[in-house]
């Protein structure tokens, strides 16, 4: 994942860093600070509040209970869901709103924090002998929404996870509060999702793109320096979990609801929004050797880093 450079040193830009979304969230801001965090803190609260898959009064779970008939629901999940359905779309089912209930079926059914956690590279040797061939429908292409007033409707026995989108969702709206709070310019990164607002420090945001956002700028990575939009980067080296002694991560394959047996460890992209670089960044992961032909048609800076450490490079991605 991402981890951005302290710019605390500059005497016009304020960081700030604190636990949220079971992740770290950074706030970097040219102006009034105070403000800009209140500003961020509002929507991290309010996309938790909407699309939650681990709190039972959370608005996804009770729209999961109710699958099979319109769910009157709130501006903010509606917005979710339909970005959720924009990923599948945009990776032709790469990345797949419909996949609760499989990643219930291996072990993620609980906050993060509560997993029994797996060492990386361990969980790395084994994990191509976790996949049980099981073909699923394409049931996000079923799901309906409606503007006015906001309502979804799921397929029969669907459960939504948003966990591939949301938080990126959350990455761009809470910069663009920062902005309008504290201005002029803003960077809000939660874990691996950088999303900017407004002008850059001279010479732009430096980030550290590494497998886990929680090492520091030493890990292995690269430092790139990014001026406008959005970084996101989807790794299956961290995130992981013993299932029935069996280790799993939570980037699933949509054919099968079961992890996906990638060649690549961990993707970056640039794009316009951070929720289009994450939705690229996991479509990646998933398209496996296709990835470099879908990101290049894409035009989409990428650095996508195989199992054994080897880098490539899409669409201008600076070597």
């Amino acid at each position: 994942m991402s981890v951005l450079e302290s710019l605390a040193h500059r005497a016009t830009w304020t960081t700030q860093s604190w636990s949220a979304l079971g992740t770290t969230a950074v706030l970097c801001v040219s102006g009034d600070a105070t403000a800009a965090r209140r500003a961020v803190q509002r929507e991290l609260d309010a996309i938790d509040r909407a699309a939650s898959r681990f709190r039972p009064d959370s608005e996804l779970e009770r729209l999961n209970r109710t699958t099979g008939c319109w769910t009157r629901v709130s501006p903010l999940l509606l917005e979710a869901v339909e970005l959720g359905i924009r990923a599948a779309v945009m990776s032709g089912g790469a990345v797949d709103p419909t996949l609760g209930q499989s990643l219930i079926d291996v072990g993620y059914d609980r906050d993060w924090d509560t997993l029994r956690q797996v060492d990386a590279d361990a969980g790395l040797a084994t994990a191509r002998g976790i996949v049980v061939i099981r073909r699923r429908r394409t049931l996000w292409r079923e799901i309906e929404t409606r503007a006015d007033p906001p309502q979804v409707r799921l397929p029969a026995g669907v459960r939504l996870d948003l966990g591939a989108t949301a938080k990126a969702l959350a990455a761009d709206r809470s910069a663009r509060a920062a902005r309008g709070a504290g201005g002029p310019g803003a960077l809000v990164a939660l874990g691996g999702d950088v999303s900017t607002e407004g002008p850059s420090p001279a010479g732009g945001w430096k980030v550290h793109v590494t497998d886990d956002h929680r090492a520091g700028t030493n890990a292995p990575g690269q430092t790139v320096s990014v001026t406008s939009g959005g970084l996101a980067t989807s790794s299956i080296v961290v995130r992981r979990w013993l299932h029935h002694g069996r280790p799993m991560h939570h980037i699933l394959d949509p054919r099968d609801g079961q992890p996906v047996r990638s060649c690549w460890r961990t993707v970056s992209v640039a794009a316009a929004s951070c929720a289009d670089a994450n939705i690229a960044a996991t479509a990646a992961i998933v398209l496996g050797e296709d990835a470099l032909r879908w990101l290049a048609e894409q035009s989409l800076p990428a650095r996508l880093v195989r199992l054994d450490g080897t880098v490539e490079v899409t669409a201008g991605w600076p070597r």
